[in-house]
This record gives structure tokens, C-alpha cells and sequence, in this order.
């Protein structure tokens, strides 16, 4: 089983067959995907998923907390089941791939104490942009 339906499962959240599906998709490392792909890999699983089931589904994961919206780039937004490891994303500024990237140090702690302006730091959150290497080859 997979870690986001075993998190799912462990908050008592009703598992129909169209939810499953949806989180099996979801299921991996570096996945972000946008709601039109989810549906569409949905659909070869489950032909009968309706995309407002994918979209709602998609936003009830959000909302507890089990799957993270990405936005980068006024791109369309992508979900990260990975909402429970910390990182940050590497995003190429030419295909819109994404990958989890674990920096090494503390964020929070590098913003220096005179750049804070009062502000208690509750989260950070850092996007790393560049070319990945299937369009650096092709450029």
C-alpha cells in the first residue's frame, strides 16, 4: 500500500474506489502532477472518473493536508503527495519538470534576524529554477 493511502486510511478517510485511484496515481517520489493529468492516468484505471471527482478529491487532500498544491510560474498547479517530508523543488524553466530537492541546512535560519522586520517565521519555502538536462540537450 501506498504511503499517501496508508496516511489517508490512518485519518479514517472514507475510501471509495475513485479516491483510491486517485491516490495510486499520486503515489511516488518526485511527483507533481497538474488535475488534467491526474484524471487522465485516473481514467486507465478507473474509465468512469469524472474530472470534477479528480479536482474535489484532489482538493480534500489538500485540505487535510496530505497532498501540497505547487504553483510555479503562473503554470497550472501541480500536487505533491509528499506533503509530510520536508523540501523544496528544483523547477526547469523550460519543460515546467519538477523534482524534490532536500538543501542541506535550515532555511528558517538563514534568514538573518534585521531581514525579519518583527516577523515570527512559521514556514519557508524555497524554488530552485534552472534547465534540466533533456532541455539543456535539446537548446
Amino acid at each position: 500500500m501506498s504511503d499517501l493511502l496508508e496516511r489517508l486510511r490512518g485519518r479514517g478517510w472514507r475510501m471509495t474506489a475513485q479516491r483510491r485511484v486517485v491516490a495510486e496515481v499520486l503515489d511516488g517520489d518526485h511527483v507533481h502532477l497538474t488535475a488534467d493529468e491526474v484524471h487522465a492516468r485516473a481514467v486507465t484505471r478507473l474509465p468512469e472518473i469524472s474530472r470534477a471527482t479528480v479536482y474535489n478529491t484532489l482538493g480534500e487532500m489538500v485540505t487535510l493536508g496530505e497532498v501540497m498544491e505547487v504553483a510555479t510560474d503562473g503554470r497550472a498547479k501541480r500536487y505533491d503527495p509528499n506533503a509530510h517530508r520536508p523540501h523544496q523543488h528544483l523547477v526547469c524553466g523550460r519543460c515546467g519538470t519538477i523534482r524534490d530537492v532536500h538543501p542541506a541546512g535550515d532555511p528558517l535560519a538563514d534568514l538573518p534576524a534585521s531581514e525579519r522586520f518583527g516577523f515570527t517565521i512559521s514556514d519557508v519555502e524555497v524554488t530552485y529554477r534552472g534547465i534540466c538536462p533533456g532541455c539543456a540537450s535539446t537548446a
